[in-house]
């Protein structure tokens, strides 16, 4: 549950809360996009790696699994059906390979009129054929034609046979390296293809790209396209593929505990890949990271069998329990990082956090004002050669709230919530702001802290500081501050360090007229990764570190919440 964009490890995507009081879970079984859209696959191919064989079939409605057919062979392909080319290697293509390659054309003879499975069966075996599942009856094929007449001579040997071509949405079963065809399917894209692994008496886990899952797998293909992979598994053996991808295996169990919770509450809770792709969440940081049984430890396992069926409700519904990394000193309102106003995901000084041992807690990223002009403007905003950059408010925990930019021509850009760190984001200079709780030195400007006094010192003039854009200080006697390593704190004396482009310098009354940037290079410095909305995952390794279990760790983190 991740931003794709700006976040580092541990941090999730949050979406607006709708009401929601029931699961989009069915019989317990969560549909995990695997692969689809871009990554959808022509050829996908699973191999046992516990257990033998496999059923073909397709899951209902409700998610149970109807079989079809089976199988003991244990590496297997399911292939978008059409004109299929297998290179010497053994892979499938739709392009004629270099070198030998055998194929596997789109047109074949089909018989029908069999009453049940065995009466195809046994007919396949006459014709040295296969079964097919085509429009919810079973037929029997042979043969893999180039055209139409090579289909139609082959029929007239073949009592009741005609040619037929695959359509667009059939899905060919093979021997994984072979042409030897198991089944086919094709249900015109109302049901997609299943297959369910078989343990014949032990718990089936199967490979599929390099990491291995429990559960059942479902073939969608868009018609004329590739196919989606998609595991339909048990929801806790789900949970226990994400928990020691969201955090390590080996911390401590009320920590893990915790972050099962969350992962089963936003498992059951979501529809958001549904209506598109006919799943409920996806396996990347864009929902929660999930691979399968790979990396599941003893600990990790254990958290989610304490915790079964355990979620997060607030007012009896299914919260959205967002998370991440670490907050830097506090979290966040939603309604500040987000725009709407969410009575569980409230912010708060975190007292817990800075315990913990947290790799890359402290940040620093420097910008030119090139770099600044080419992001923003290659990122869709309106705005011409950037000049001067500040944060112009910060939340009253500590946390950015806008931030504004200036151009050459006296045009100033101001963005706020999430916007102020997803705006800096750039693959091409591999640079991003990891959090919301950070400062901009080099830039001339004022800052608001929640509105009051205080904040970030940017200029002085005479014989008073200029604070909040309108407003001096006599003094920096108890003004509010945002330190290096993200605490809020007061100020107790006459002068303050400052950290500019051009390195530190201490500023006391009056002795700076502007701090302005010379070199036209911007620092951003900062604490914490991630959203800063809801838990915080290095928070509760402290707070488990400290004693609390699963239960205080998510009433601190979520307001009001009920666990059940």
């Amino acid at each position: 549950m991740k931003k794709q964009l700006l976040t580092a490890l541990f941090v999730v995507t949050f979406f607006a809360c709708a009401s929601v009081s029931a699961s989009a879970v069915e019989n317990d079984l969560v549909k995990v996009g695997l692969r689809y859209g871009s990554s959808a696959l022509l050829s996908a191919n699973l191999e046992n790696a516990q257990g033998s064989g496999y059923s073909f079939g397709y899951f209902d409605e409700d998610r149970n699994f109807e079989p079809l057919l089976e199988t003991d062979e244990t590496t297997i392909s399911m292939t978008a059906a059409g004109d299929i080319y297998m290179s010497q290697s053994g892979s499938y293509s739709r392009d004629m390979p270099s070198g030998t390659f055998r194929y596997l054309g789109p047109w074949r003879v089909q018989v029908d009129g069999f009453g049940d499975r065995e009466e195809a069966e046994d007919a396949a075996d006459d014709l040295d054929g296969w079964v097919a599942w085509i429009s919810g009856e079973y037929v029997v094929r042979t043969g893999c034609y180039d055209s139409r007449s090579e289909a139609e001579d082959a029929a007239e040997d073949i009592d009741g046979g005609y040619a037929e071509k695959v359509s667009d949405t059939a899905v060919t079963v093979t021997v994984t390296g072979t042409t030897d065809i198991l089944f086919e399917y094709d249900y015109r894209g109302i049901l997609p293809l299943g297959v369910q692994p078989e343990g014949w008496g032990e718990e089936p886990i199967t490979w599929f790209k390099g990491y291995r899952y429990r559960g059942g797998f479902e073939y969608p293909r868009i018609t004329g396209g590739n196919l989606s992979v998609i595991n339909v598994v048990d929801l806790e053996d789900y949970v226990k593929g994400v928990i020691p991808h969201e955090m390590s295996g080996q911390w401590p169990l009320a920590a893990l505990e915790a972050q099962a919770v969350c992962a089963r509450t936003y498992a059951c809770r979501t529809t958001k890949h549904q209506s598109t792709y006919g799943f409920d969440v996806c396996n990347t940081t864009d929902c929660q990271v999930y691979n399968g049984v790979n990396a599941s430890t003893a600990r990790s396992d254990e958290a989610v069998d304490n915790t079964a069926g355990e979620c997060v409700y607030y007012d009896g519904q299914l919260a959205e329990t967002v998370y991440h990394s670490s907050d830097g000193g506090a979290t966040e309102d939603a309604a500040n990082v987000w725009g709407s106003d969410v009575p569980y995901l409230q912010g708060k000084q975190d007292p817990y956090e800075s315990a913990a041992s947290i790799p890359d807690y402290q940040y620093t990223v420097t910008y030119t004002r090139e770099e600044l002009t080419w992001v923003l403007q290659n990122s869709g905003y309106s705005i011409g050669d950037v000049t001067n950059v500040y944060v112009s408010e910060y939340t009253p925990l500590g946390n950015v709230y806008k931030v504004t930019f200036e151009d050459s021509s006296g045009h100033s850009l101001t963005v706020k919530g999430e916007t102020c760190r997803m705006a800096f984001y750039s693959t091409t200079y591999g640079k991003n702001v990891r959090s919301m709780r950070f400062t901009i030195s080099g830039g001339t400007g004022d800052a608001t802290v929640g509105g009051a006094t205080g904040g970030s010192t940017s200029t002085s003039s005479g014989g008073s500081y200029s604070v909040n854009g309108n407003q001096t200080l006599d003094s920096l006697d108890g003004a509010s501050v945002i330190s290096g390593s993200g605490q809020l704190g007061t100020l107790d004396g006459g002068s303050v360090s400052i950290i500019t482009s051009s390195g530190t310098q201490t500023v006391g009354l009056g002795s700076v007229s502007n701090v302005r940037n010379a070199s036209g290079t911007f620092v951003i410095t900062g604490t914490g990764n991630g959203h800063n909305v809801g838990m915080s995952q290095y928070g509760a390794k402290a707070m488990a570190e400290q004693g609390y279990d699963y239960e205080d760790i998510l009433n601190f983190y979520y307001t009001d919440i009920t666990i059940k």
